[in-house]
C-alpha cells in the first residue's frame, strides 16, 4: 500500500472519530425541546442556568436569569457552579452546550440538560445587557 493512502485512510478516520465525537449524546445530559426548558427554567429553585456563549454574543440577548460562563472559561470557572443545583446548559445553536456538559460531567456533575436547537429555538423572554 502506498503512503499516500495510508494517510488518506488516517485522515478519513481521524475526520470520523471528531464528527462522532461531537455529534453523539452525552451521558447524564438531557435534551429539552424549547418548552421543556422554558418549564424548567421556570422553575427557578435549585436550577442554575448557564449560557456558555462569549460574553459579547450573551450581551446580544440571553434568557433573564443566565449566568454567562462561557465554554472557553468554563474548566477555570467550574467551582462557581453548585453540585446541587439542576445544571441548565444553552449556547447559540446547542454545540457548545454539549461540550460544555462533557466538561461538567468530568468534574462529577450529574443533573444537566441542555436546550436543544440553542437560544435560537428560545421562544420566551430575552434580556440584553
Amino acid at each position: 500500500m502506498e503512503f499516500s493512502t495510508i494517510l488518506i485512510i488516517i485522515a478519513y478516520a481521524l475526520i470520523t472519530y471528531y464528527l462522532v465525537s461531537r455529534f453523539l449524546p452525552v451521558k447524564g445530559l438531557e435534551n429539552l425541546r424549547p418548552e421543556q426548558f422554558k418549564e424548567r427554567v421556570n422553575q427557578k429553585s435549585k436550577v442554575l442556568l448557564i449560557d456558555v456563549r462569549e460574553p459579547h454574543e450573551f450581551k446580544t440577548g440571553h434568557i433573564p436569569t443566565a449566568v454567562n460562563i462561557p465554554l472557553s472559561q468554563l474548566n477555570n470557572r467550574v467551582k462557581e457552579i453548585s453540585m446541587k443545583n439542576d445544571v441548565l446548559l444553552y449556547c447559540r445553536s446547542g454545540m457548545r452546550s454539549k461540550q460544555a456538559a462533557k466538561i461538567l460531567k468530568k468534574h462529577g456533575f450529574a443533573k444537566m440538560a441542555h436546550l436543544q436547537g440553542g437560544i435560537s429555538t428560545w421562544q420566551g423572554a430575552t434580556k440584553k445587557k
